[in-house]
C-alpha cells in the first residue's frame, strides 16, 4: 500500500495511493466504532489488523485525481520529533570534513540527533523559509524511516520487523546556525524544514531499501546523486541502536543521513534562494517538489 494524507472539503482523510499513481482512493466506510480509521497516526497505533483491514476495503472507497486534493505530509503532525542521522554516507563524511579542512573518519557509531517534529511540511507546493534567520538554507535528501511497532532493544536480525514503511524526506538545514550554535537541533528545526512524503509506501513492497536509487535537483540541475547502499550504517543496525536507548513508538521517523552533493560543500558553496525549486526523488517511492519562497 501507499498511504497519503490530504485535505479535501476542508478536512484531512487518510487516502490511499492508486497503483499507476494517477489518482487516490478514499477507503470505504467500515464498521461503526473502533473500525473506523480517520488518519495515519491512529492506523499506526491500531496496529497490523488494522492495516489488514484497510487493505481489504480500501479498493471499494471513491476515487479522487490529485488535482482535487491538497497532499499533505503524510503524518502531518509527528507526536515526537524526528530522528535523523548525520554523516552516515561515506561521500558525504568525505565532503562534510574536506570543506572544514580535516581529515575524514568514519563513525564509529551512528550519530544521531533530532529535528523538531514541527519542521514537517507538504512533500509538494511552496516552501515558506524565514531568511532572517539564514541566509544558508541547504538540501539534504534522505530515505525516511517510519516504524509501525513499538521497538525496544531490538536486536538487528528483528529490526526490519519494526518498519512500516518508507517515504521520501529533505532534511533542510541553516548551515549558518549549525556552525554558530556547534550542533544539529536549530539548524534542522527551522519551521517547513522537513517536506516529507509524498506518501508512505508499506514495507512489503520495498524489497530492499539498501537498493534505492536516491536523487535531488535543483532548479533542474542534478545535485546529489546515489543509492541507498552507500548508507554507513544500515536500517537495522540504527534501529538497533537507538531502541536501546529510547523506545521507538509507532509512527516515529528516522531520517538516514545524505549522500554527497550538499550545497556547503560544493565550490563554490551554494545554498537555496526564493524561487528555488528542489525535487527529491527515491526510486519506487515517489519525488518531492517544494518552490522555496521568503515568509514575510
Amino acid at each position: 500500500m501507499r498511504l497519503a494524507t490530504i485535505r479535501t472539503g476542508g478536512a484531512e482523510r487518510l487516502a490511499l495511493v492508486d497503483p499507476d499513481g494517477a489518482a487516490l482512493t478514499l477507503p470505504a466506510p467500515g464498521r461503526p466504532g473502533p473500525s473506523d480509521l480517520p488518519d495515519l497516526p491512529d492506523l499506526l497505533r491500531r496496529g497490523p489488523e488494522a492495516w489488514t483491514e484497510l487493505a481489504e476495503r480500501s479498493p471499494s472507497g471513491p476515487r479522487l485525481p490529485f488535482s482535487d486534493v491538497e497532499l499533505l505530509a503524510p503524518l502531518p503532525r509527528p507526536a515526537n520529533n524526528l530522528f535523523a542521522l548525520g554523516l552516515n554516507y561515506t561521500d558525504h563524511g568525505q565532503e562534510a570534513y574536506r570543506a572544514a579542512g580535516r581529515e575524514y573518519r568514519r563513525p564509529r557509531h551512528p550519530v544521531v540527533f533530532t529535528k523538531d517534529r514541527r519542521s514537517v511540511a507538504a512533500p509538494v507546493g511552496p516552501l515558506g523559509i524565514d531568511f532572517s534567520l539564514s541566509k544558508e538554507i541547504d538540501w539534504e535528501v534522505e530515505l525516511a524511516v517510519v516504524i509501525g511497532r513499538p521497538a525496544w532493544r531490538v536486536d538487528e536480525a528483528r529490526a526490519l520487523d519494526h518498519v512500516f514503511g518508507y517515504c521520501v524526506a529533505n532534511d533542510i538545514t541553516a548551515r549558518d546556525l549549525q556552525t554558530r550554535h556547534k550542533q544539529y537541533y536549530l539548524s534542522k528545526s527551522l519551521p517547513g524544514s522537513c517536506p516529507l512524503g509524498p506518501w508512505i509506501t508499506t514495507a512489503d513492497e520495498v524489497p530492499d531499501p539498501h537498493d534505492l536509487a536516491i536523487t535531488l535537483s535543483v532548479n533542474g540541475v542534478a545535485r546529489q546523486v546515489s543509492r541507498t547502499d552507500q548508507m554507513v550504517f544500515s536500517i537495522p543496525e540504527t534501529i538497533a541502536a537507538i531502541s536501546r536507548i529510547v523506545p521507538l513508538e509507532p509512527g516515529d521517523v528516522i531520517l538516514t543521513g545524505t549522500p554527497a552533493g550538499t550545497g556547503f560543500a560544493a565550490d563554490p558553496p551554494g545554498y537555496l534562494a526564493p524561487g528555488d525549486v528542489v525535487e527529491c526523488s527515491i526510486e519506487g517511492l515517489g519525488t518531492l517538489s517544494n518552490r522555496i519562497t521568503a515568509l514575510d
